[in-house]
């Protein structure tokens, strides 16, 4: 998809029905700074379910809300949004740092490029390692999840458009036919 269609589904990812643990979203600040960026910055509250080994090793086992800080800018002078986000949840046991970049496709204006990393950080916990690796295999899983919400909210965009056109359109062509049925009588 074109990079504004993406840019405008980025900001308007949750909720959808492929990241249901996304369970709030609350703009903590929104603004435009003398260069021209738009910045925001979120709060994302999760809701994970947690597998056995990680509840028997873990102080996480009782709480299932984790909340992540998300940091996004908008560059619009070379067509670049940023999205990073941090769990602010457990960070003294688990970090998780993500970074989302799209830009415009460089040969396809109609194409928008993706890139995604995240770095894992479990401490002070038995099995780190194996943790890390789940949660990383959980982020590539996710991953997935969150190109197909991408199209789905772009999809509820575009209906929304046409919703939008077609009354539009209704609303124009119902006064100019009652005029016309006057004219007739």
């Amino acid at each position: 998809h074109p990079w504004e269609t993406v840019t405008t589904a980025a900001m308007q990812k949750y909720p959808n029905p492929m990241n249901p643990s996304v369970v709030g979203v609350d703009v903590l600040d929104r603004h435009v700074d003398p260069s021209g960026k738009l910045h925001s910055h979120r709060l994302l509250s999760t809701e994970w379910g947690l597998p056995s080994i990680v509840k028997s090793v873990s102080v996480l086992a009782n709480s299932t809300i984790i909340q992540e800080s998300e940091h996004s800018t908008v560059h619009d002078g070379f067509m670049g949004i940023e999205l990073r986000s941090a769990g602010i949840s457990f960070t003294n046991m688990v970090s998780v740092d993500e970074r989302l970049t799209y830009k415009p496709h460089p040969q396809d204006p109609e194409k928008t490029v993706l890139t995604q990393e995240a770095l894992i950080t479990v401490k002070g916990v038995s099995l780190s390692s194996y943790l890390e690796g789940l949660m990383a295999s959980t982020i590539s899983s996710n991953a997935n999840k969150g190109r197909e919400a991408m199209e789905w909210v772009i999809h509820k965009l575009n209906a929304e458009i046409e919703e939008l056109a077609a009354s539009a359109r209704g609303s124009i062509r119902t006064p100019m036919a009652a005029a016309a049925a006057l004219v007739d009588k």
